[in-house]
């Protein structure tokens, strides 16, 4: 039977079709195959996609690159021992999640909650039963817990001894923060620091802000080729870079009487509740800062005492106030150089009229005709009025500017203030001659009485003074006696001193208080109005600034101190005087006895590796260097030391070795809150102190043996 021609027609069509179909689709897959060629082999010559560098990409993912973190520089008292270092802490946190698995199938989460919350509850200062709180929460979905404030600040050697139980989930991050081992100490002055969103510590006041850029190190790296696995691969090379270390601020501060000075403020405090409290000690022949300390006052390392609604000003440099009479002592000095006084001149004493306005003494009825001598004993108003006209407007303010009041010592701490003075009429005149209606610093009022102790040369104050790198051992910046003028001459100087002893030793003379047996005291107290922020005086015995600069031996002072007390509430049982003088006297007996500006003469060297010497023999050398050394253990060789080689040492700090064998607890009587932490971490031990300064009492007596199961308890105290 034949086709008909129309279904030939469709067949050979529908032929067609495929056979166009067919070759449509060779060519679309030999073009992508070209495009996939094309592709390929620009990958692989190229090795890039989208921008992406598959070469580097693979390298990185089989490289790390671990940062290695320079140490922020130490800051040191005059006994060069660490006042503010560097120490990591640690915050601990535990994995709950099961699905947490190593490439090796083994657990990563914590598998024992009892064992684990007993092992905390050794070690942190969290119960167990707290600690299974924290590792049973409520929902089954909970990855990871953290443990509060008991799982912050971990000390390295608690890590260690957690680690040591070989818990699986639990887990350290790192931190890098500041110890300052004195607590409250001189805070203002050395500041503390912040950490940055990067971790890193910047300094936010006092030497630690002044000083940052130097404290500061340079960070290193260190890189290596590793496999899937994380573990180095062999054969590969190794890429560093040291991390620079910051450098170490060495001050003038003598800690045995600075801890004495802020004992006694705080003392000073708790009676009188005062608004502000100053004191600072100064080497009269130097210039150099011994001691310093203002309340309030707060601890660094702890934060405590510190808010938004605290001061964060240092009232040493950044404080303007009248000072009051203390200022006398440079209207004395002004008048007897420019030859205009006449100790044996009298006046009238009780109120002086100038202009139309009335110059009142402290005590309103007067003492009736008084020499100009007897005049300055007590502290009269009237007789420095007096002599301010005598000697001239134009020739006071010379004195003044002289003597460098209005304007910056550049003393090296941020925010100093200049001063200021009202000067345009008489009256105002007059009063500043009495230290009213003119606003200085303490930092200031310190150096000009420089120059009444060190026979009419003024010495700039300073607290820092050197700087050394760590990393080399070298002196980056030095400081010390640098005399900035002679606004008085020597013999002026000497007979102004004789008018300070005068208030000391005459019976008429308003400064007994400050007597010291067996040394003479050369002084001028003060007491100022204090602005109302009007245009006027606030009122009341609480409503004074009282203030005492005083100095010893007299003949030839070696030491001025500086001590004021703003709006304090007088207990009623002693007078302002009195109670400045508790702080004045036990300081300067202690300053006396100590002498401490021979510490500044030692020098600097880098520590040497004793490690498998004969612990004897290292024992001689580092003590013959100049150096306190405490040998542990029985073993005849060192096998650990504390301060490591490399780290820049000064002469006197103290050198722990540990050797071998039964390891027998030191006395630590006297030791820094630094040295007995050096000492526990060698000794793997826990330690915790109460009070501040230099170890008085230690829990685990001298002679007992000791194991890193032992907890150190340590007294401190002056």
């Amino acid at each position: 039977m034949k086709q008909s021609p129309k279904r030939t027609v469709t067949s050979q069509q529908a032929r067609r079709n495929r056979r166009v179909f067919g070759r449509v689709l060779f060519l679309i897959i030999t073009l992508l195959f070209v495009l996939f060629i094309a592709r390929f082999s620009y990958i692989a010559i190229g090795k890039n996609v989208e921008n992406v560098n598959l070469s580097a990409r693979a390298k990185k993912l089989y490289t790390d690159t671990q940062t290695v973190k320079a140490q922020r520089g130490t800051i040191y008292d005059a006994s060069n021992q660490p006042i503010a270092e560097d120490t990591s802490t640690y915050s601990l946190y535990a994995v709950l999640d099961h699905s947490q698995r190593s490439t090796e199938g083994k657990p990563m989460y914590v598998q024992n909650k009892k064992k684990t919350a007993a092992v905390l509850a050794k070690y942190l200062p969290i119960s167990k039963k707290r600690a299974l709180k924290y590792l049973t929460p409520s929902s089954s979905k909970t990855f990871q817990v953290e443990f509060g404030l008991a799982g912050q600040n971990i000390s390295l050697t608690t890590k260690n001894k957690i680690e040591k139980a070989h818990l699986t989930g639990l887990n350290f991050v790192q931190q890098q923060a500041r110890l300052y081992p004195n607590g409250a100490f001189a805070s203002y002055l050395i500041g503390n620091t912040s950490t940055s969103s990067k971790g890193v510590l910047t300094g936010t006041m006092g030497i630690e802000s002044a000083y940052n850029k130097l404290l500061t190190g340079t960070n290193g790296f260190k890189t290596i080729k590793q496999d899937n696995n994380g573990y180095k691969i062999p054969g590969t090379t190794q890429k560093d870079k040291k991390a620079k270390n910051g450098d170490n601020v060495y001050t003038t501060l003598d800690s045995r009487l600075q801890t004495l000075l802020e004992t006694e403020m705080s003392a000073l405090q708790s009676k009188t509740h005062s608004k502000s409290l100053n004191a600072v000690l100064m080497n009269a022949k130097t210039g150099a800062i011994v001691a310093s300390t203002q309340r309030p006052t707060f601890n660094p390392e702890t934060g405590s005492g510190l808010s938004s609604t605290s001061t964060w000003r240092d009232s040493l440099v950044q404080d303007l106030y009248e000072p009051g009479s203390v200022m006398k002592v440079f209207t004395m000095a002004a008048s007897i150089n420019s030859g205009n006084y006449n100790g044996t001149a009298t006046y009238q004493s009780g109120k002086y009229e100038i202009d139309g306005q009335t110059v009142p003494d402290w005590e309103t009825s007067g003492w009736g005709i008084i020499t100009y001598n007897k005049g300055f004993a007590l502290s009269s108003n009237v007789a420095m009025a007096h002599l301010e006209r005598q000697m001239g407007s134009k020739t006071w303010l010379k004195y003044i500017k002289r003597f460098k009041f209005l304007k910056s010592t550049h003393f090296g701490l941020p925010g100093e203030q200049s001063g200021s003075i009202q000067f345009s009429q008489a009256i105002d005149q007059a009063d500043t001659s009495f230290g009213q209606g003119i606003q200085v610093t303490a930092i200031q009022m310190l150096q000009g009485l420089s120059a009444i102790a060190n026979n009419g040369k003024m010495l700039k104050p300073y607290l820092v003074r050197k700087v050394v790198n760590p990393n080399t051992g070298k002196t980056v910046k030095s400081y010390g006696k640098k005399v900035i003028g002679q606004p008085i001459k020597s013999s002026t100087a000497k007979a102004v001193l004789k008018h300070m002893q005068d208030v000391v030793y005459k019976s008429y003379g308003i400064g007994s208080d400050y007597k010291i047996k067996g040394v003479r005291i050369a002084a001028k107290t003060g007491t100022a109005e204090i602005s109302n922020g009007k245009s006027g005086y606030l009122t009341g015995d609480d409503n004074y600034l009282y203030s005492v600069a005083a100095m010893a031996p007299a003949n030839n002072p070696k030491y001025i101190m500086y001590i004021t007390m703003k709006r304090p509430t007088l207990p009623g049982t002693e007078t302002a005087t009195q109670l400045l003088a508790g702080v004045f006297k036990p300081v300067m007996k202690r300053t006396l006895l100590e002498d401490s500006s021979s510490s500044s003469t030692e020098t600097s060297t880098k520590m040497v590796s004793y490690v498998n010497r004969s612990a004897k023999a290292s024992e001689e050398t580092l003590k013959k260097a100049g150096y306190k050394v405490t040998v542990l253990g029985s073993g005849s060789k060192v096998v650990k030391q504390s301060p490591e080689s490399g780290q820049v040492m000064m002469t006197g700090q103290r050198v722990i070795l540990l050797t071998s064998g039964a390891q027998k607890m030191p006395s630590i009587s006297g030791w820094s809150k630094s040295d007995i932490l050096r000492l526990a971490d060698l000794l793997g031990m826990k330690v915790t102190f109460t009070g501040s300064g230099y170890a008085k009492t230690q829990s685990i007596k001298a002679g007992q043996a000791v194991s890193d199961e032992e907890n150190l308890k340590v007294t401190l105290g002056n």
